[in-house]
């Protein structure tokens, strides 16, 4: 149980961030027809800021599912990537079923800390860290969908910015205690900026720029400085 209370007490920064962030969603699906419970329907079901507003752009201008899968497989492909990731760092009690329910969860932010954490992530942890963010996503998803149109557009901007500031307070800490971290992440900025800016490259969609970035990014990242086996550490210390 403490553990479960440690990942909710994790997940609190992100459960706020997650609500602004939805409450733009739930403006944005509105006002392109969907009713407030179909936009509620929509968070339930993705989990996905980027998936969602592409999702609902393509209902509003009437897109075929073809489109559609297309987009959301190349939006989402990410999280393939960082489930795979994730599943080297669990317990061995975190079994397939649980993987396959709590997975669904996982996003860049969830992700971020879950990996950041000392030690093993195990399913109790894993569950407290995701309750916060998804409560937070789909509170406000309905708030935005409802009362969007109290707000002035000032403040809705605003809130769209919140998880940028929170996903940077995700990062920074362990960018302190670790210089090759740093530098990985350094790495990943520079690339991102590459693929926004340097002509042929800007025209690679966001969910492929991302996975590219992650891909190179790590993978430079393992070359350079490679992780030591446990195996390896206690026959060191021995």
């Amino acid at each position: 149980m403490d553990e479960f209370k440690q990942g909710i007490k994790d997940g609190g920064a992100i459960g706020i961030g997650y609500f602004s962030v939805s409450f733009t969603f739930g403006i944005a699906a509105v006002a392109s027809g969907l009713d407030w419970w179909q936009a509620l329907v929509v968070s339930v079901m993705n989990v996905t800021s980027a998936g969602q507003f592409a999702g609902i752009t393509i209902m509003s201008a009437a897109g075929s599912y073809i489109e559609m899968a297309i987009s959301q497989f190349i939006i989402n492909l990410r999280y393939a990537l960082m489930s795979i990731s994730l599943s080297q760092k669990v317990t061995r009690e975190f079994h397939t079923p649980k993987k396959m329910l709590l997975g669904f969860c996982v996003t860049d932010e969830i992700f971020a800390v879950a990996m950041s954490r000392e030690g093993e992530v195990s399913s109790k942890y894993f569950a407290g860290l995701i309750v916060l963010p998804i409560l937070g996503w789909h509170l406000g998803t309905v708030s935005g969908a409802i009362l969007g149109d109290v707000l002035p557009n000032n403040i809705v901007s605003a809130l769209g910015l919140a998880i940028y500031g929170m996903f940077i307070a995700i990062v920074v800490p362990v960018t302190k205690k670790n210089r090759n971290v740093l530098l990985i992440v350094l790495l990943a900025v520079a690339l991102s900026f590459c693929l926004y800016y340097l002509p042929g490259l800007n025209q690679i969609s966001g969910g492929f720029a991302i996975i590219i970035c992650a891909v190179i990014a790590s993978a430079i990242g393992a070359w350079l400085f490679p992780v030591k086996e446990e195996a390896e550490e206690e026959e060191t210390h021995e």
